[in-house]
């Protein structure tokens, strides 16, 4: 490993690795819980219904509307991808005050549960993956990996596993403390009247085309693509680094979720910060990270060293990236 990782990541990939070698020899209880979550339907096919129509207002609003809204994607995305996830779920680098605060704000436009909760189900993914103690466990099939894991109350292992998961580092963020006290408040300004009021002050969108498209197309959006990387990034692609695991690389997610779809990169090394052994290539949330780092908000960038990575690739992959290293002739 290179000298840029921080103390500790190496026992956290040797637990995780031997934690879900475990879970999977472990026998299921039989005990799935059925009971629906009606409030989590109906709005959810609330609100896909409204992404729908927000289709047919595309051709009436302003380009700069249009703009706008892919400018609130992308940090919706970042705020789960360079901030819930890779910062805060996996610690992968560390960031300043000004970064956090910004990655918080960004992850409740997300609106994805507040930072604590799913950094804490994450790490309970990655340590149980595809196990009832896996919140999408994609064993269950697609739909369930993609959003009925959402229709449906906690399976007991995930209360459970969770309990037991150490999250001091998370208790002792003043900014993930504060983004979760007034998680509802931010959420309503992030994830919805800033992005609906800016093309209606700035350039005089209407209200409603702002706010279909600005905030519920943009929302429903992002939410899909984040989704797509625990159902499509489970069953679908290739397993080059360790094809006894269920995640895969999946390029259509990678490019949707900007650089989360080298998934089995990232599950064989969940503490490397790029999610992935290409660097900078299809990969928008490194090049921000790296840009952080440039700008003196981050540091501390974890990475696996070429030779672990290609000894993994030669004993546990399926072949299908070859003896090709691209970090490798990066640095050469």
């Amino acid at each position: 490993l290179t000298g840029t990782e921080s103390e500790g990541h190496e026992e956290e990939l040797n637990a995780a690795m031997e934690a879900r070698s475990c879970a999977r020899d472990e026998k299921a209880d039989g005990w799935r819980s059925n009971e629906i979550v009606w409030r989590n339907v109906i709005l959810m096919a609330l609100l896909h219904v409204g992404a729908v129509y927000s289709l047919l207002v595309i051709p009436r609003a302003k380009a700069l509307t249009w703009v706008w809204s892919y400018v609130c994607f992308i940090m919706t995305a970042l705020g789960v991808t360079a901030g819930v996830h890779r910062l805060w779920s996996h610690r992968s680098y560390r960031a300043k005050l000004p970064l956090r605060v910004f990655l918080a704000a960004a992850n409740s436009m997300a609106f994805q549960n507040d930072i604590y909760e799913w950094a804490r189900d994450h790490r309970v993914h990655h340590k149980f993956s595809e196990t009832d103690a896996d919140p999408h466990n994609a064993t269950r099939g697609f739909f369930f990996a993609h959003i009925g894991w959402l229709f449906v109350r906690k399976h007991r292992d995930v209360i459970e596993k969770g309990k037991k998961l150490d999250v001091t580092d998370l208790l002792a963020d003043p900014v993930v403390q504060f983004q979760r006290k007034y998680y509802k408040t931010s959420v309503l300004i992030m994830c919805f009247l800033v992005p609906t009021m800016v093309p209606w002050y700035f350039w005089g969108e209407t209200l409603w085309n702002s706010y279909f498209l600005a905030s519920i197309l943009r929302y429903t959006v992002s939410l899909n693509v984040t989704w797509l990387v625990n159902s499509a990034a489970h069953m679908y692609g290739n397993r080059p680094y360790d094809q006894n695991i269920s995640p895969r690389e999946n390029r259509w997610v990678t490019f949707g979720a900007i650089g989360e779809g080298f998934h089995n990169f990232h599950h064989t090394f969940p503490f490397d910060y790029s999610t992935s052994e290409f660097g900078l290539r299809f990969n928008p949330t490194t090049c921000f990270i790296d840009l952080m780092c440039w700008m003196g908000l981050a540091s501390n960038r974890k990475k696996a060293s070429v030779e672990i990575i290609q000894a993994r690739k030669l004993r546990t992959g399926d072949g299908s990236y070859g003896a090709v290293n691209t970090r490798q002739e990066k640095e050469a």
